[in-house]
Protein backbone atom coordinates (compact mmCIF):
# COMPACT_ATOMS: atom_id res chain seq x y z
CA UNK A 1 0.00 0.00 0.00
CA UNK A 2 2.90 2.16 0.48
CA UNK A 3 5.76 2.99 -1.99
CA UNK A 4 8.95 5.44 -1.46
CA UNK A 5 10.19 6.31 -4.39
CA UNK A 6 13.97 8.14 -3.80
CA UNK A 7 15.02 10.82 -6.78
CA UNK A 8 18.40 11.97 -7.40
CA UNK A 9 17.76 14.32 -10.35
CA UNK A 10 17.85 11.45 -13.50
CA UNK A 11 14.52 10.02 -14.59
CA UNK A 12 12.65 7.50 -12.72
CA UNK A 13 11.98 4.12 -13.48
CA UNK A 14 9.33 2.41 -15.33
CA UNK A 15 8.20 0.94 -12.02
CA UNK A 16 8.18 4.56 -10.09
CA UNK A 17 6.25 6.01 -13.08
CA UNK A 18 3.56 3.23 -12.24
CA UNK A 19 3.80 3.40 -8.86
CA UNK A 20 3.10 7.31 -8.78
CA UNK A 21 0.47 7.11 -11.69
CA UNK A 22 -1.49 4.25 -9.53
CA UNK A 23 -1.22 6.46 -6.18
CA UNK A 24 -4.03 8.32 -4.44
CA UNK A 25 -1.70 9.91 -2.31
CA UNK A 26 1.49 11.36 -3.16
CA UNK A 27 3.16 13.29 -0.92
CA UNK A 28 6.94 14.24 -0.20
CA UNK A 29 9.18 17.72 0.09
CA UNK A 30 7.67 20.57 -1.91
CA UNK A 31 11.38 21.63 -3.61
CA UNK A 32 11.44 17.73 -4.83
CA UNK A 33 7.69 17.51 -6.11
CA UNK A 34 8.10 20.49 -8.03
CA UNK A 35 11.18 19.75 -9.82
CA UNK A 36 9.47 16.15 -10.79
CA UNK A 37 6.57 18.17 -12.05
CA UNK A 38 4.19 16.76 -9.32
CA UNK A 39 2.02 17.86 -6.69
CA UNK A 40 0.88 16.43 -3.06
CA UNK A 41 -2.30 15.05 -3.61
CA UNK A 42 -3.92 16.01 -0.28
CA UNK A 43 -4.32 19.63 1.15
CA UNK A 44 -4.40 18.40 4.54
CA UNK A 45 -2.10 19.75 7.27
CA UNK A 46 -0.34 17.62 9.60
CA UNK A 47 2.80 15.29 9.98
CA UNK A 48 4.24 13.48 7.04
CA UNK A 49 2.82 10.30 9.20
CA UNK A 50 -0.60 12.07 10.03
CA UNK A 51 -1.72 12.33 6.18
CA UNK A 52 -0.72 8.55 5.42
CA UNK A 53 -2.73 7.19 8.17
CA UNK A 54 -5.70 9.25 7.29
CA UNK A 55 -5.55 8.44 3.80
CA UNK A 56 -4.91 4.49 4.86
CA UNK A 57 -7.85 4.77 6.86
CA UNK A 58 -10.27 5.74 4.20
CA UNK A 59 -8.77 3.49 2.11
CA UNK A 60 -8.34 5.82 -0.81
CA UNK A 61 -5.47 2.99 -2.98
CA UNK A 62 -1.80 3.32 -2.77
CA UNK A 63 0.40 5.67 -1.12
CA UNK A 64 3.84 6.90 -2.62
CA UNK A 65 6.14 8.94 -0.48
CA UNK A 66 8.82 10.99 -2.81
CA UNK A 67 12.21 11.39 -1.38
CA UNK A 68 15.55 12.43 -2.15
CA UNK A 69 17.98 9.68 -3.26
CA UNK A 70 17.92 6.54 -0.75
CA UNK A 71 15.32 6.77 1.61
CA UNK A 72 16.71 3.85 3.38
CA UNK A 73 20.15 5.86 4.17
CA UNK A 74 19.33 8.75 6.91
CA UNK A 75 15.64 8.80 5.40
CA UNK A 76 11.87 8.38 5.84
CA UNK A 77 11.61 4.68 5.49
CA UNK A 78 13.08 4.17 9.05
CA UNK A 79 10.02 7.09 10.66
CA UNK A 80 8.26 4.64 8.33
CA UNK A 81 8.99 1.00 9.78
CA UNK A 82 9.06 2.76 13.23
CA UNK A 83 5.47 3.81 12.84
CA UNK A 84 4.39 -0.13 12.29
CA UNK A 85 4.58 0.35 7.88
CA UNK A 86 6.09 -1.37 5.89
CA UNK A 87 6.96 0.73 2.95
CA UNK A 88 8.10 -1.08 -0.78
CA UNK A 89 11.56 1.02 -1.37
CA UNK A 90 12.43 2.36 -4.88
CA UNK A 91 15.66 4.15 -4.17
CA UNK A 92 18.23 6.17 -5.90
CA UNK A 93 21.88 7.21 -5.66
CA UNK A 94 22.47 8.59 -2.11
CA UNK A 95 23.31 12.48 -1.57
CA UNK A 96 26.62 11.54 -0.39
CA UNK A 97 27.39 9.30 -3.39
CA UNK A 98 26.75 12.32 -5.83
CA UNK A 99 28.71 14.45 -3.63
CA UNK A 100 31.99 12.44 -3.53
CA UNK A 101 31.53 11.65 -7.11
CA UNK A 102 31.25 15.64 -7.71
CA UNK A 103 34.08 15.68 -5.99
CA UNK A 104 35.99 13.38 -7.55
CA UNK A 105 37.36 11.49 -4.35
CA UNK A 106 37.00 7.95 -3.55
CA UNK A 107 34.82 7.56 -0.35
CA UNK A 108 35.06 4.25 1.43
CA UNK A 109 37.07 5.61 4.46
CA UNK A 110 34.60 8.88 4.78
CA UNK A 111 32.33 8.94 7.80
CA UNK A 112 29.02 10.35 7.30
CA UNK A 113 27.30 12.48 9.83
CA UNK A 114 23.80 12.96 9.65
CA UNK A 115 22.49 15.55 12.78
CA UNK A 116 19.14 16.24 13.28
CA UNK A 117 19.30 19.44 14.21
CA UNK A 118 21.61 22.41 15.97
CA UNK A 119 21.63 20.20 19.30
CA UNK A 120 23.96 17.95 17.34
CA UNK A 121 26.50 19.97 16.43
CA UNK A 122 29.16 19.89 18.46
CA UNK A 123 29.44 16.27 18.36
CA UNK A 124 29.33 16.57 14.49
CA UNK A 125 32.07 19.58 14.60
CA UNK A 126 34.08 16.95 17.02
CA UNK A 127 34.01 13.83 14.38
CA UNK A 128 35.12 16.68 11.92
CA UNK A 129 37.97 17.22 14.42
CA UNK A 130 39.20 13.66 14.84
CA UNK A 131 38.16 12.21 11.57
CA UNK A 132 40.28 13.08 8.33
CA UNK A 133 37.07 12.75 5.93
CA UNK A 134 33.69 13.47 6.89
CA UNK A 135 30.42 13.76 4.86
CA UNK A 136 27.74 16.13 6.39
CA UNK A 137 24.22 15.87 5.31
CA UNK A 138 22.98 19.63 6.16
CA UNK A 139 20.54 19.84 8.95
CA UNK A 140 18.94 23.22 9.81
CA UNK A 141 21.51 24.88 11.74
CA UNK A 142 24.62 22.79 11.08
CA UNK A 143 25.79 23.46 8.02
CA UNK A 144 29.08 25.06 6.28
CA UNK A 145 29.17 28.46 8.04
CA UNK A 146 28.78 26.93 11.32
CA UNK A 147 31.00 24.25 10.71
CA UNK A 148 34.00 26.00 9.66
CA UNK A 149 32.94 28.74 12.51
CA UNK A 150 33.44 25.78 14.64
CA UNK A 151 36.16 24.43 13.39
CA UNK A 152 38.39 27.22 13.16
CA UNK A 153 41.64 28.08 13.76
CA UNK A 154 42.99 25.12 15.48
CA UNK A 155 41.40 22.76 12.91
CA UNK A 156 42.05 23.36 9.18
CA UNK A 157 40.27 21.52 7.01
CA UNK A 158 39.10 21.89 3.09
CA UNK A 159 35.13 22.24 3.09
CA UNK A 160 33.57 21.02 -0.62
CA UNK A 161 29.95 22.41 -0.39
CA UNK A 162 27.67 20.88 -3.07
CA UNK A 163 24.43 23.05 -3.65
CA UNK A 164 21.38 21.46 -5.19
CA UNK A 165 22.92 18.23 -6.64
CA UNK A 166 21.14 16.89 -9.23
CA UNK A 167 19.28 19.82 -9.68
CA UNK A 168 19.19 22.97 -12.12
CA UNK A 169 21.05 24.97 -9.39
CA UNK A 170 24.24 22.37 -8.92
CA UNK A 171 26.83 23.88 -7.76
CA UNK A 172 30.34 22.52 -6.14
CA UNK A 173 32.26 25.42 -4.12
CA UNK A 174 35.93 23.94 -2.95
CA UNK A 175 36.23 26.98 0.09
CA UNK A 176 38.62 27.75 3.03
CA UNK A 177 37.15 27.87 6.13
CA UNK A 178 37.06 31.60 6.50
CA UNK A 179 35.13 31.94 3.32
CA UNK A 180 32.58 29.82 4.48
CA UNK A 181 31.49 31.51 7.57
CA UNK A 182 30.74 34.44 5.43
CA UNK A 183 29.28 33.24 1.76
CA UNK A 184 25.63 33.10 1.47
CA UNK A 185 24.70 29.33 0.87
CA UNK A 186 21.91 28.67 -1.39
CA UNK A 187 20.23 25.20 -0.03
CA UNK A 188 23.33 22.80 0.91
CA UNK A 189 22.58 19.08 0.71
CA UNK A 190 26.12 17.90 1.69
CA UNK A 191 29.19 19.20 2.88
CA UNK A 192 32.02 17.18 2.62
CA UNK A 193 34.46 17.84 5.63
CA UNK A 194 38.67 17.11 4.29
CA UNK A 195 41.79 17.01 5.97
CA UNK A 196 43.96 18.15 2.79
CA UNK A 197 47.64 17.04 5.09
CA UNK A 198 45.58 13.48 5.78
CA UNK A 199 47.73 10.75 4.08
CA UNK A 200 46.04 7.42 4.65
CA UNK A 201 48.36 4.40 5.80
CA UNK A 202 47.14 1.52 4.09
CA UNK A 203 43.96 0.64 2.28
CA UNK A 204 41.02 -0.08 4.72
CA UNK A 205 38.60 -3.38 4.36
CA UNK A 206 35.73 -1.33 6.34
CA UNK A 207 33.69 1.89 5.19
CA UNK A 208 33.22 4.88 7.28
CA UNK A 209 35.10 4.88 11.16
CA UNK A 210 37.44 2.14 11.25
CA UNK A 211 37.76 -0.27 14.01
CA UNK A 212 39.28 0.75 17.27
CA UNK A 213 42.80 -0.12 18.64
CA UNK A 214 43.82 -3.61 19.69
CA UNK A 215 45.66 -2.30 22.87
CA UNK A 216 44.56 0.17 25.38
CA UNK A 217 47.17 1.56 27.89
CA UNK A 218 50.35 0.91 25.31
CA UNK A 219 53.79 1.01 26.56
CA UNK A 220 55.02 4.31 26.65
CA UNK A 221 57.20 7.24 28.88
CA UNK A 222 55.33 9.48 31.22
CA UNK A 223 54.37 9.17 35.04
CA UNK A 224 51.12 6.93 34.81
CA UNK A 225 51.92 3.45 34.32
CA UNK A 226 49.72 1.39 31.82
CA UNK A 227 47.22 0.25 34.43
CA UNK A 228 46.14 3.26 35.47
CA UNK A 229 45.84 4.45 32.57
CA UNK A 230 43.76 2.04 31.32
CA UNK A 231 41.38 2.55 34.37
CA UNK A 232 41.69 6.75 33.63
CA UNK A 233 40.45 5.21 29.84
CA UNK A 234 37.67 3.34 31.33
CA UNK A 235 36.20 6.24 33.42
CA UNK A 236 36.79 9.10 30.82
CA UNK A 237 34.72 6.42 28.30
CA UNK A 238 35.82 8.51 24.91
CA UNK A 239 34.15 8.12 21.94
CA UNK A 240 33.63 9.18 18.17
CA UNK A 241 31.76 12.72 18.80
CA UNK A 242 33.79 13.40 22.00
CA UNK A 243 35.69 16.08 22.91
CA UNK A 244 38.22 15.00 25.55
CA UNK A 245 40.77 17.77 27.41
CA UNK A 246 44.11 16.58 28.66
CA UNK A 247 45.39 18.69 30.73
CA UNK A 248 48.45 19.20 32.69
CA UNK A 249 48.92 16.30 29.47
CA UNK A 250 52.77 16.07 29.71
CA UNK A 251 54.16 13.71 26.92
CA UNK A 252 50.50 13.47 25.61
CA UNK A 253 50.20 9.57 27.09
CA UNK A 254 46.07 9.80 27.77
CA UNK A 255 45.78 12.14 24.70
CA UNK A 256 47.19 9.38 22.33
CA UNK A 257 45.21 6.59 23.75
CA UNK A 258 41.40 9.40 23.44
CA UNK A 259 42.64 9.91 20.06
CA UNK A 260 42.70 6.37 19.06
CA UNK A 261 39.29 5.31 20.37
CA UNK A 262 37.94 7.88 18.01
CA UNK A 263 37.71 10.97 20.02
CA UNK A 264 38.46 14.55 19.26
CA UNK A 265 41.36 15.89 21.74
CA UNK A 266 42.85 18.93 23.38
CA UNK A 267 46.25 18.71 25.08
CA UNK A 268 46.84 21.26 27.66
CA UNK A 269 50.20 21.20 28.21
CA UNK A 270 52.85 24.54 29.25
CA UNK A 271 56.29 22.91 29.01
CA UNK A 272 57.92 23.50 25.99
CA UNK A 273 60.05 20.37 26.06
CA UNK A 274 56.99 18.46 26.97
CA UNK A 275 55.12 19.82 23.96
CA UNK A 276 57.88 18.98 21.24
CA UNK A 277 57.53 15.25 23.08
CA UNK A 278 54.25 14.90 22.86
CA UNK A 279 54.33 16.07 19.09
CA UNK A 280 56.53 13.38 18.29
CA UNK A 281 53.71 10.85 20.26
CA UNK A 282 50.99 12.01 18.24
CA UNK A 283 52.92 11.80 14.79
CA UNK A 284 54.43 7.97 15.69
CA UNK A 285 50.60 6.62 16.25
CA UNK A 286 49.23 8.67 13.36
CA UNK A 287 46.36 9.91 15.30
CA UNK A 288 44.84 13.92 15.50
CA UNK A 289 45.50 16.03 18.53
CA UNK A 290 45.21 19.58 19.03
CA UNK A 291 47.98 20.87 21.65
CA UNK A 292 47.01 24.37 23.54
CA UNK A 293 50.00 25.60 25.10
CA UNK A 294 49.95 27.13 28.21
CA UNK A 295 49.16 27.63 31.85
CA UNK A 296 45.83 26.07 32.96
CA UNK A 297 43.40 27.52 34.04
CA UNK A 298 43.70 30.78 31.65
CA UNK A 299 44.68 28.21 29.27
CA UNK A 300 41.17 26.59 29.48
CA UNK A 301 39.23 29.95 28.85
CA UNK A 302 39.38 29.75 25.01
CA UNK A 303 38.77 26.35 24.40
CA UNK A 304 35.50 24.54 23.38
CA UNK A 305 33.43 23.21 26.16
CA UNK A 306 34.94 19.08 26.97
CA UNK A 307 32.85 16.04 27.16
CA UNK A 308 35.13 14.62 29.63
CA UNK A 309 38.49 15.53 30.82
CA UNK A 310 41.68 14.40 32.49
CA UNK A 311 43.66 16.53 34.63
CA UNK A 312 47.25 14.87 34.89
CA UNK A 313 48.84 18.21 36.20
CA UNK A 314 47.82 21.58 38.36
CA UNK A 315 46.74 21.96 41.70
CA UNK A 316 42.89 22.01 42.64
CA UNK A 317 42.19 25.29 40.72
CA UNK A 318 42.63 23.81 37.73
CA UNK A 319 40.55 20.54 38.66
CA UNK A 320 37.52 23.23 39.68
CA UNK A 321 37.84 24.97 36.24
CA UNK A 322 37.45 22.30 34.14
CA UNK A 323 34.31 20.79 36.60
CA UNK A 324 32.77 24.26 35.77
CA UNK A 325 32.80 23.81 32.16
CA UNK A 326 30.16 20.79 32.88
CA UNK A 327 32.35 17.92 31.26
CA UNK A 328 29.92 14.37 31.86
CA UNK A 329 33.60 12.65 33.16
CA UNK A 330 36.26 14.50 34.75
CA UNK A 331 39.15 12.01 36.31
CA UNK A 332 42.19 13.36 37.90
CA UNK A 333 45.26 11.73 39.21
CA UNK A 334 46.84 12.35 42.25
CA UNK A 335 50.17 11.34 43.97
CA UNK A 336 48.60 11.87 47.87
CA UNK A 337 46.13 10.42 49.62
CA UNK A 338 45.47 13.59 51.34
CA UNK A 339 44.91 15.00 48.27
CA UNK A 340 41.21 12.95 47.79
CA UNK A 341 39.21 14.73 50.25
CA UNK A 342 39.88 17.51 49.77
CA UNK A 343 39.23 17.52 45.49
CA UNK A 344 35.95 15.52 46.26
CA UNK A 345 34.53 17.98 48.90
CA UNK A 346 35.26 21.23 46.30
CA UNK A 347 33.87 19.13 43.67
CA UNK A 348 30.74 18.15 45.54
CA UNK A 349 30.43 21.79 46.02
CA UNK A 350 30.83 22.64 42.01
CA UNK A 351 27.81 19.65 41.67
CA UNK A 352 29.26 16.67 41.04
CA UNK A 353 29.47 13.05 42.59
CA UNK A 354 33.37 11.31 42.98
CA UNK A 355 34.91 8.14 44.25
CA UNK A 356 38.71 7.80 45.17
CA UNK A 357 40.59 4.51 44.25
CA UNK A 358 44.43 3.80 44.56
CA UNK A 359 46.22 1.94 42.16
CA UNK A 360 49.25 -0.25 43.41
CA UNK A 361 50.27 -1.99 40.48
CA UNK A 362 52.97 -5.01 40.96
CA UNK A 363 55.52 -5.85 38.21
CA UNK A 364 56.39 -9.71 38.32
CA UNK A 365 60.35 -9.31 37.54
CA UNK A 366 63.03 -11.80 36.93
CA UNK A 367 65.67 -12.47 39.61
CA UNK A 368 69.59 -13.81 38.68
CA UNK A 369 69.16 -17.17 40.58
CA UNK A 370 66.40 -17.58 38.78
CA UNK A 371 63.11 -17.12 40.76
CA UNK A 372 60.70 -14.51 40.75
CA UNK A 373 59.55 -11.61 42.81
CA UNK A 374 56.93 -8.52 42.65
CA UNK A 375 58.32 -4.98 42.02
CA UNK A 376 55.91 -2.31 43.69
CA UNK A 377 55.66 0.69 41.64
CA UNK A 378 54.61 3.94 43.30
CA UNK A 379 50.51 4.19 44.24
CA UNK A 380 48.60 6.50 42.59
CA UNK A 381 44.87 7.77 43.82
CA UNK A 382 42.72 8.21 41.02
CA UNK A 383 39.48 10.65 41.07
CA UNK A 384 36.48 9.77 38.97
CA UNK A 385 33.32 12.51 39.08
CA UNK A 386 30.28 12.83 37.35
CA UNK A 387 27.41 15.57 37.71
CA UNK A 388 25.20 14.69 40.62
CA UNK A 389 21.98 15.02 38.40
CA UNK A 390 22.93 11.86 36.34
CA UNK A 391 24.94 9.90 38.67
Amino acid sequence: MITVVGWDGSDLSARAVAKLHEAGLVVGPDAVLRQLGLTSTTAEQGSLLERIDAHLERGEGPAVVVAEGDPGFFGVVRTLRAHGLSPDVLPAMPLVTRAFARAGLNWEDALVVAPSGPAQLNRVVNACRAHPKVALLVAPGVGPGEIARELAPTTPRTLIVCEDLGGPDERVTHSRMGEATTRPWKDPDVVLVIDPLHRPREAGWVAGAQPGPSEWALPSEGPLPPEVRAYVLAKLGPRLGDLVWDVGAGVGQIAVECARLGAAVVAVERDEGRCARLRANVLAHGVKVALARGQAPPALEPLPDPDAVFVGGGGLDVILACAARGPRALVCALRKVEQVPAVLERLRDQGYCGEGTQILASKLTLDPDGSHRLSACDPVFVVHATPAHTA
